[in-house]
């Protein structure tokens, strides 16, 4: 991925957990790398194509200068999320505020807090089983929609299947989003259980009847097995209600432990 560089940009602001840091201000330096595509600015030679880092500079100065935080990870935090979500072609982004006059009552150059921020690709799977399916599976959708730091970017169509593990309940809809997202994949599932709470969902019988059921299918093709939560989802293979509408959306993507296509997976578990 290709990088515009931005090098201690000074910026004069009031962060710093004491009240006169607060008050009085300080110089702070932040250098950031923008992670993006240059291809097509390169061919073109034009700047609409790629990031305008005199716009970027500005929107960094003027941030910083709007608000107080007592920490510099907070202030870098925000900052990220607020350039990763109003910037074009942003991908992700390294973010370093340097604190020259830091408070420690010793000689030094400088403290600082670098952080690393970037869009993911997740795939959710939806279910429903009681009431109005389709419009929880819509609100399961819309909900995600309107996340802070989450974009939906496709949506399968829903299909009717067979429940799945305890077959004594009613025909389930279910159906597969892609997303682009901000979040961690912990603080996604928090942002989903969430999401299932407000459809009233609840955790009675494990695979039984219910409201809403979010899923984190793939994030990436990250690796995760923490007891907690289990990425690529442990049972994404065996089901074809999952991959049926995943193929739909996205049949090219890869499976990062069996190596293998969402449509290579269904043709596997069809034969």
């Amino acid at each position: 991925m290709d990088k515009i560089h931005i090098k201690n940009l000074e910026v004069f602001a009031h962060h710093g957990v004491f009240p006169e840091e607060n008050v009085l201000g300080q110089k702070f330096l932040v250098s950031a790398t923008l992670y993006t595509s240059t291809r097509e600015a390169g061919k073109s030679d034009d700047l609409s194509c790629s990031i305008h880092y005199g716009e970027i500079s500005h929107q960094i100065d003027s941030f910083l200068k709007e608000h107080t935080f007592r920490l510099l990870e907070t202030a870098a935090e925000k900052l990220a999320e607020k350039l990763l979500l109003e910037t074009k072609h942003l991908k992700k982004i390294k973010i370093e505020i340097k604190k020259p006059w830091a408070p420690v009552g010793l000689p030094l150059e400088t403290v600082s807090v670098e952080i690393e921020r970037g869009w993911h690709t997740a795939y959710i799977a939806l279910g429903s089983n009681m009431g109005d399916k389709k419009a929880y599976l819509d609100m399961g959708v819309e909900e995600l929609r309107k996340t802070r730091g989450c974009r939906v970017e496709a949506v399968s169509d829903y299909l009717v299947t067979e429940p799945y593990g305890v077959t004594d309940q009613d025909e389930f809809l279910n159906g597969v989003m892609k997303i682009r997202t901000l979040l961690l994949p912990k603080e996604l599932l928090v942002r989903l259980h969430e999401i299932e709470q407000e459809a009233k969902r609840e955790r009675i019988l494990r695979w039984g009847p219910r409201t809403l059921d979010l899923d984190i299918l793939l994030y990436d093709d990250l690796i995760l097995d923490d007891g907690e939560l289990h990425i690529p989802h442990i049972e994404m293979h065996k089901r074809d209600f999952v991959l049926k509408p995943l193929c739909q959306i996205a049949p090219y993507v890869r499976h990062p432990v069996y190596n293998r296509t969402a449509r290579e997976l269904l043709d596997a578990l069809e034969g």
